[in-house]
Order: C-alpha cells, then structure tokens, then sequence
C-alpha cells in the first residue's frame, strides 16, 4: 500500500507543471494566440525560481521570482506578436531557443548548488490518514494551486461575461474589433497569464520536483503541454486528465527502469514524447472532434484598422 501511495504522489507530483503549464497556454489559444515559446518560458522561470531561493533562503520568494520570470518573458512575446505583428510560430520557437540559451548562461553559478524547497503540507490529523491523508492533504502547495487553478478557469471561460468576450475574440477577432472589444487588450492580458502559468510550473520542477539547478530540466514538458491543450479540445477539464495521463507514462517509464524490466532504458525514457506523438496522430484523425472547439482565428495576426 505504501508503494502505491508513493506512485501516486509521485505522479501528483509529474503531472502538476503540465496542468499548469497547460491551462495557461490553453487560455492563450482560447484568446487566438499560439503560443510556443510554452519550453522557452518554462525553464525561465525554473532558472529563475532556483535563482530566487537559493540567494534569499527563501522558496516562496523563488516561487515569485518564477511567476514574473515566465511573465516577462511572455511580454516579449506579446510586444513582438501583438503590437509588432510578427509571425506567431516562428516569434514563439525564437524565444523558446533564446530561454534555453539564456537560462544556461544564468544558471551557470548555480549547478551544483543545493536548492530551496516548498515543503509539503501537514495538516495534524488529516495528513496522517491511512491511504488518502497524503494523497489529499499531504501534497505540495503547487498541486492545489494547479487544481484551483483549472477549476478557476473553468469558470472563467465558461461562467464570466469576461470569459465569454475573451473566447468569442478567439473565434473571431474581426467581429470582437467590429463589436468595439479591445482585442489587442484581452490578448495582451491572456499571453501574460499564460507566461505567469509556464513560470510558475518552471518553479514547480526547480523548487519542488527536483530542488536542484539543471540546465534544460524542463526537458520537453513544454511541448508535451502544448499537445494536451490540442489533446484535451480547449477544455480545461479534459487538461486536467490529460495531464495526469501523461504524468502516469512519464512515472511509470521511470518505475520501469528501477524494477530492471528488460528493455531499453532509452525506449523507456522516449515513451512520454512517443505518448505525445501518439495521441496526437489519433487526434488529427478525427477532423470533427479537431475543429469543433478550435479557436478560428488562432495563430492569425490582428492589426486594427487606424
């Protein structure tokens, strides 16, 4: 039972920056922005996370620094994207590539160095519950907000009169214009909420799932974000599962190799990336299930008449 419980902490824990991640970048596509800087902005954020707590002693602080870090560095995005009007795709892959550069060349001081980390909750007779006490109330303080997070979202899009503007611009941003909706406004405020969100799951890998400064430590969960949105149809719910789908795969592959199943170690360190390809294949086979909640207008430029 012990075993079991750890698992499942430990995919709590694997599943937390890509639900995170996910439900920012999912709001930005809502708003008909692509995003794919999502890597970029993550390991800026974990960089700057660990940077944060380490010189101040102090996670929380690291926490904060891995929030702005993600949104400043979507405010470049949004500055080169929305009032500049460049390329969404090719504007998104230069800043991921600039965030992998730029965070080894921060980072360089602190390899080695021993991190700050949140600690977990411990709540006096409901952590120590057989069975649900730490899956329930012994977690880090990340996953709940990754859970209020996407339950917040949920309501936003769907319950809010701000919700429902932000998704009608994402559908058609030339009628919102038309309507009098200050487009570039909204998707200003959305891209930066989506930074925020990829910082913040930045400093969940830096500060809670490995308290340590590695370069390149978002290793892919960027991109693996980027498909669950497209995985998931734009429903927050649907990220929510999907993301602990893929953190199963992403542990188990790694509970495999310490069993010593006999397969490659490297088929088995693939299989969360192959998961990805997989389901998107599946995906992209099924044009009505692909279209049906597909932002119209995402991926295009809007500039306003003057």
């Amino acid at each position: 039972m012990d075993i079991t419980v750890n698992i499942l902490l430990t995919i709590a824990t694997a599943a937390t920056p890509l639900l995170i991640a996910a439900i920012g970048e999912l709001v930005v596509e809502r708003s008909g922005v692509l995003n794919l800087g999502v890597e970029g902005m993550m390991i800026m954020g974990a960089v700057g996370g660990f940077g944060a707590g380490y010189l101040t002693g102090s996670p929380w602080i690291g926490l904060l620094a891995a929030v702005a870090m993600g949104a400043v560095f979507s405010l470049l995005f949004a500055v080169m994207t929305l009032s500049l009007a460049t390329n969404q795709v090719a504007t998104g892959l230069s800043l991921t590539l600039l965030g992998l550069g730029l965070s080894g060349m921060m980072g360089t001081s602190f390899v080695g160095q021993p991190g700050e980390r949140l600690p977990n909750l411990d709540i006096p007779g409901l952590t120590s519950i057989p069975v649900i006490g730490r899956l329930l109330f012994g977690q880090d303080p990340i996953f709940y907000i990754s859970i209020a997070l996407t339950a917040a979202v949920m309501w936003f899009l769907f319950k809010t009169r701000t919700g429902l503007t932000l998704r009608s611009i994402g559908d058609s941003h030339t009628s919102a214009h038309a309507l009098g909706i200050k487009v570039i406004r909204y998707r200003y405020l959305a891209v930066i909420f989506g930074g925020a969100c990829a910082g913040l799951a930045g400093g969940h890998l830096s500060l809670v799932y490995t308290p340590q400064w590695v370069e390149n430590m978002a290793a892919g969960r960027g991109w693996i974000a980027l498909a669950l949105v497209v995985f998931a149809s734009w429903r927050p719910w649907r990220v929510l599962a999907g993301a602990y789908i893929f953190g199963a795969v992403w542990i188990g592959q790694l509970h495999a190799q310490a069993f010593g199943i006999p397969v490659p170690s490297q088929l088995l360190s693939s299989l969360p990336y192959l998961a990805t390809v997989v389901v998107l294949v599946l995906i992209s086979r099924n044009k009505r299930l692909t279209m049906m909640n597909t932002p119209a207008s995402l991926g295009q430029p809007f500039v306003p008449d003057r």
